[in-house]
C-alpha cells in the first residue's frame, strides 16, 4: 500500500456551507483569559465529496497547558502528516463534509471501525449512521451518536445538500466480544489514504 498523505489548506474546502474559524485561549501574565489565535479551518480532500477539517489534538490523556505545551504538540503532530483518525493515546477534533448521495460506487458510505470513543455532532444537514448489522438511524442537525468501536458508516440522507459533523474521538481500548478482540478496519475498495486513517498507518 503505497503512503498518501492528506494535504490541509484553506482553499480546500469543498462544500458550500460556511467556513469556519477556529480560536483557542490562553492566559496572559496575569492570569487572565486571552485569545491565543484565530485561524480559519484547513481542509484535506480525503475521497470524492469527503473533506476533513481536523480542529484540534491531544496526545495523553491529560494534556499539560503550561507553556503552550498541548498548542505546540498539536502542531508537531499536524506537521509530521502522520495523523490517523484516532492518535494513540489521545484525542482528536475533526469536523468532516460530506457531499450529496450520488450513484457514484467510489461515493459508496465507508463502513469501518476505529479503536475508539466517539462522540459524532451533525451540524449541518441530515445524516444517516450505518451499522453492520443493518439498523440505521436518521441525524438530524444537532444529533449525536456515540460510536463505540463499532462497524458503522456515514452516509448523507440528501440528494442535493452537503451535511457537516464534528466528532470527538478518545482513543481507547479494544473492544472485547465472547473472547475476540474487534480490531480497527475497513471494508470494501477505499482509497489507500482512508484505509492508512482507518489503520492509523500514515
Amino acid at each position: 500500500m503505497s503512503s498518501s498523505k492528506p494535504e490541509y489548506s484553506e482553499s480546500n474546502q469543498q462544500s458550500p456551507l460556511p467556513a469556519v474559524q477556529r480560536h483557542i485561549t490562553g492566559h496572559n501574565q496575569d492570569g487572565q483569559a486571552i485569545f491565543h489565535s484565530s485561524k480559519p479551518g484547513a481542509w484535506a480532500n480525503m475521497a470524492p465529496s469527503l473533506a476533513f477539517n481536523v480542529v484540534y489534538t491531544t496526545s495523553v490523556p491529560k494534556p499539560s497547558m503550561n507553556g503552550d505545551m498541548d498548542i505546540s504538540t498539536h502542531e508537531s503532530v499536524m506537521e509530521s502528516g502522520k495523523l490517523g483518525l484516532v492518535h494513540p493515546n489521545g484525542s482528536v477534533c475533526r469536523m468532516v463534509d460530506v457531499g450529496p448521495s450520488t450513484a457514484d460506487e467510489h461515493a459508496k458510505p465507508i463502513m469501518h471501525r476505529t479503536q475508539s470513543l466517539d462522540y459524532g455532532i451533525v451540524l449541518e444537514g441530515e445524516v444517516e449512521c450505518l451499522l453492520d448489522s443493518g439498523e440505521v438511524r436518521l441525524m438530524k442537525r444537532g444529533d449525536i451518536a456515540v460510536q463505540r468501536g463499532t462497524m458503522h458508516a456515514w452516509r448523507n440522507a440528501s440528494s442535493t445538500e452537503w451535511a457537516r459533523i464534528i466528532f470527538v474521538l478518545l482513543a481507547a481500548e479494544k473492544v472485547n466480544v465472547g473472547g475476540k478482540e474487534l480490531e480497527a478496519e475497513v471494508e470494501g475498495e477505499v482509497p489507500d489514504i482512508i484505509k492508512q486513517q482507518v489503520a492509523g498507518e500514515l
